[in-house]
């Protein structure tokens, strides 16, 4: 319990799972401590590329130099490279692998570490709750006939498809718990976040890896901005502000691991913070349309995690928003937000905000980059704003809600009440919103153990690798919050993998042994600071396992602890690439002589709302089925296909399929009337 926790409030260690490790890679932050750098600054991490950037990565210079193409992007750098010979993969291997199957292993195995635990330590009963999102790597590879001929179908599908991202993991690191890949579109993380929550609590495994990767394409690429669509049109996500246009794509992989929090607080672990409750719901059939959010499901989703914590909503000091700056999405989410935190309304006293302004949508990563954001906020006690935060959009009456938009970063005090605590939203196309409660970690028990002499064992692939681990140890004990020496020694003896390429130091003191690892770092001998039986014998390879009431760590009270994981350093393995398309003109060229432009209108509305024509004189566009997202594609089409700028105004009122080709035929002839048809109808 903390310490101003109060009766009423008790944090029950049996019903609640606690945050032991986490990991993550995002767009300009390669490791979570520059990812918290950049989240306190309010810095946007999104890319502009240039037109020679683009062009050289591949993307149509006729699409880039469109009016409506946006350069931007949340890119992941280095997404293409991977330690493949560390996960037992040879290198035709690795190259057929997607990249979100590379980046899910690599991180999986540093939010272990993150948690001291020897990632491959053989751990049963560890369940993996992940997902992922489609690549342009899948695609490509699955079609590409020289592959299979290479590899086999078979073994092309389970390197490349989502549905295998868990059971890699699983199986490369020996997890033997449940295995599930997740798949909610958006909210595909977080889902597998309370997945893996409920399967601590139902006694299914004793510790759950959750997360999420989204790769689309480790290339350059913008995106081309549609008018109504969702998408920003200018680079920028602006989550409920007044300037708010839309999202942008980004790409990111995080990781996390839970444990139930009595079995955490039982075994020392670092807990890093804590979740009381979750829940999901889904939007049904109770919404305009299947791709459209709904108010009252994702208010339900807030209520229901709360009520499974036994908390109130109105406990809540802030809460970390799906926010996607859409107008709809905005509105909606506050609407739902403000009834289920009804308990505050009109105080503005709950923050609120959504890491979608630092690093974009990040798809079925979104929900996980929320919430190891949120949790870095409880750690360091301080709440983060928006990039570049703004005034918050008039429309969504902030001023008589319980929310107020965080624009600086500033202290997160400790509520008089209990602990500080947050809530963590998430909402995927198709209507499946969660909801997770966090609470600040209670204070950890024990004094820590005095500095005196102990050995730090090291491991790596490589020398290179070496060198890299003990410079990133040695920074990581010069740091103000640098672990007490004992539990270091501790964490690197139970909680990392024994690799070939060794050495060690023996210290007295936290400088003494980040001196010792810096001449390590910088080539020098395997073995500094005096000989030790304990490290000569790592050195030769014995298999060291000393047990911990022999220990020096251990007689001192050596924990586990959050140390600097392994140093990757894979090479580029590529992504395979789906071949260009041919333009509309070359395709019409190929097709034979061009058919009546009105019928190939009525064509192309035919094929994208799945008709086998358009010739039913009385069927209109709403009655074949078709919705915002199909008309915003139409949009797209008809000015790529047919260089036609036709409003998305058009695709709302309610006309046969005949008098709408006509209407567009209108737009390419040049006739003004259809501009006074449709100011009549904004008018009305």
């Amino acid at each position: 319990m903390t310490e101003n926790a109060s009766a009423a409030e008790p944090l029950a260690a049996d019903s609640a799972i606690a945050v032991v490790g986490m990991s993550g890679r995002f767009p300009g932050a390669p490791d979570l401590d520059t990812y918290w750098r950049n989240l306190l600054g309010g810095l946007c991490s999104v890319t502009d590329f240039t037109e020679e950037e683009l062009i050289a990565d591949g993307a149509d210079p006729q699409e880039v130099r469109g009016r409506d193409y946006v350069p931007s992007k949340g890119r992941l750098a280095d997404a293409d490279r991977f330690d493949a010979e560390l996960f037992g993969f040879n290198r035709t291997e690795a190259a057929a692998l997607d990249p979100q199957h590379r980046l899910l292993l690599e991180t999986a195995w540093s939010a272990l570490e993150n948690a001291g635990r020897n990632p491959r330590g053989g751990t049963a009963r560890t369940g993996v709750y992940v997902g992922g999102g489609v690549t342009e790597h899948m695609l490509a590879a699955q079609t590409d006939p020289g592959l299979a001929a290479s590899i086999g179908a078979l073994q092309v599908r389970i390197l490349t498809d989502r549905e295998f991202l868990a059971p890699w993991i699983s199986y490369r690191l020996g997890l033997e718990g449940p295995s599930l890949t997740v798949q909610t579109a958006c909210s595909t993380s977080l889902t597998a976040v309370h997945l893996a929550v409920q399967s601590l609590l139902l006694g299914e495994c004793d510790t759950a890896l959750a997360g999420g990767v989204a790769v689309d394409t480790v290339h350059r690429k913008g995106y081309v901005h549609h008018q109504g669509g969702i998408f920003s049109p200018d680079g920028r996500c602006r989550p409920f502000e007044e300037r708010a246009g839309g999202t942008v794509p980004g790409n990111g992989v995080g990781v996390v691991v839970l444990r139930r929090l009595s079995d955490a607080l039982a075994d020392g672990d670092p807990v890093r913070a804590v979740i009381r409750g979750s829940a999901v719901t889904n939007d049904g059939a109770t919404k305009v349309g299947f791709t459209a959010p709904g108010v009252d499901q994702q208010t339900a989703a807030i209520v229901e995690a709360w009520a499974a914590a036994g908390l109130d909503p109105a406990d809540a000091q802030y809460l970390e928003a799906h926010g996607t700056a859409t107008a709809l999405g905005d509105r909606i989410e506050a609407a739902a937000a403000s009834a289920a935190f009804k308990g505050a309304l009109g105080t503005g006293r709950i923050g609120i905000g959504s890491v979608k302004s630092n690093i974009g949508h990040l798809d079925a990563a979104a929900g996980v980059a929320a919430l190891i954001k949120s949790v870095l906020m409880l750690e360091h006690a301080t709440l983060v704003p928006n990039a570049d935060a703004g005034r918050p959009h008039p429309e969504l009456g902030f001023e008589d809600s319980p929310f107020h938009l965080i624009e600086r970063a500033a202290p997160w005090a400790e509520p008089g009440s209990g602990p500080r605590r947050a809530g963590v939203s998430s909402v995927g196309i198709g209507g499946t919103n969660v909801h997770v409660v966090l609470e600040q970690a209670p204070p950890r028990g024990g004094a820590e153990a005095p500095d005196g002499p102990e050995v730090l064992l090291l491991s790596a692939r490589t020398r290179q690798d070496l060198d890299a681990l003990a410079g990133r140890l040695a920074e990581a004990l010069r740091a103000p919050d640098a672990p007490s020496l004992a539990d270091t020694a501790y964490t690197l003896r139970v909680g990392r993998a024994p690799m070939t390429v060794r050495g060690y130091v023996r210290a007295v003191d936290r400088a003494e042994a980040a001196e010792l690892l810096a001449g390590l770092a910088a080539g020098g001998a395997p073995a500094s600071g005096g000989p030790d039986v304990l490290g000569e014998a790592w050195l030769a390879g014995d298999p060291v396992q000393v047990p911990e009431a022999e220990s020096a760590s251990a007689d001192r009270g050596g924990r586990r602890t959050a140390l600097p994981s392994y140093p990757f350093a894979g090479e580029s393995h590529g992504a395979y690439r789906l071949a260009p398309v041919a333009p509309a003109g070359e395709r019409a060229e190929a097709a034979g002589p061009a058919a009546d432009p009105e019928q190939e209108i009525r064509a192309l509305i035919a094929g994208a709302l799945g008709l086998e024509d358009a010739d039913d004189p009385e069927m209109t566009y709403f009655a074949a089925g078709g919705d915002s997202l199909t008309a915003v594609h139409l949009v797209g089409c008809l000015r790529d296909e047919f260089g036609l700028d036709v409003p998305i105004t058009l695709f709302l009122e309610q006309l046969t399929l005949h008098e709408m080709a006509r209407r567009i035929m209108a737009v390419r002839d040049g006739d003004d009337s259809l501009d006074a048809l449709l100011a009549e109808f904004e008018a009305e």
